[in-house]
């Protein structure tokens, strides 16, 4: 019997032991757990925080990136310096100047040819040359300028009417061309500040490398990079004035060629009238 409840004693402090390495084990592989679970936090923490990091380098890198036209432009001409850079947007401001004055003045000069020339003729065969001058002095533009000096002649003959009307026409065409040899002039001009600007970068930059001693992109990345930029500007100056330069000078061409071809109209109609009288 004794030995009986030494056995049993003896099982279940075993059992209790057993118990108390188990509940130690779990609980090491709860605080193993615990801390892994800690660190995969952690380390979860540090990468929300790495990606937070560069989404917001980003959106601040965003305004750089997608810059519109006009800031890159000025950026650019800040750059070239105040010196030719200034200049070369003179001349773009005189040369746009004229240009516009120009547009205006040819698009206020174009007349319906045709239309005037038959209300001349209607005016003409209905009550006389009088009622034709009364037209072509209300009527805008060099093409009535000159049936208007034709008509003044025509008492004069036909033939002096022909002469009269050529030579009105040169000065109305000298007119129509006034002040585009200044744009020309701009447009030409540009380029050649642009280049001068960058010629004096380029000496600069030489300069530097000799003070520096060593041939090193980074002494002479920036001073070429400005003395390039007044070239390019240069370059955009002229392409601008060009454009409308070109246009002037089609419009020109379209009215002259309506004044040609409504001058030999108009000297056929005062022939006409000139026969039944």
């Amino acid at each position: 019997m004794k030995k009986l409840f030494a056995f049993l004693t003896i099982a279940g402090m075993l059992s209790f032991g057993l118990s108390n390495v188990t509940m130690a084990q779990e609980a090491e592989q709860t605080t193993d757990t615990t801390k892994v679970e800690q660190v995969a936090n952690d380390s979860t923490a540090v990468n929300d925080t790495v990606a937070a990091t560069e989404v917001a380098e980003q959106l601040l890198e965003t305004p750089e990136e997608h810059q519109t036209f006009h800031q890159v432009l000025k950026e650019n001409f800040i750059k070239g310096g105040a010196g030719f850079m200034g200049i070369v947007l003179l001349t773009l401001i005189i040369g746009l100047a004229l240009s516009i004055e120009r547009i205006i003045y040819l698009n206020l000069s174009t007349t319906n040819t045709k239309k005037l020339l038959n209300q001349v003729e209607t005016a003409i065969n209905s009550s006389g040359i009088d009622a034709a001058k009364d037209i072509c002095r209300d009527t805008r533009g060099p093409v009535a300028s000159i049936f208007y000096q034709g008509l003044e002649r025509y008492p004069e003959g036909i033939d002096v009417v022909e002469k009269s009307i050529v030579a009105y026409g040169g000065v109305m065409v000298g007119r129509l061309e006034k002040g585009l040899s200044w744009i020309s002039l701009f447009i030409a001009l540009a380029p050649m500040l642009g280049f001068m600007g960058t010629v004096i970068g380029m000496i600069g930059a030489f300069a530097d490398i000799a003070a520096a001693g060593t041939i090193s992109p980074t002494v002479v990345a920036s001073g070429i990079q400005v003395a390039l930029l007044t070239t390019v500007f240069g370059l955009i100056v002229a392409i601008i004035l060009q454009v409308f330069y070109n246009y002037c000078i089609g419009k020109i061409d379209s009215i002259v060629n309506d004044m040609e071809d409504g001058t030999i109209t108009f000297i056929d109609i005062l022939t006409k009238y000139n026969l039944k009288k």
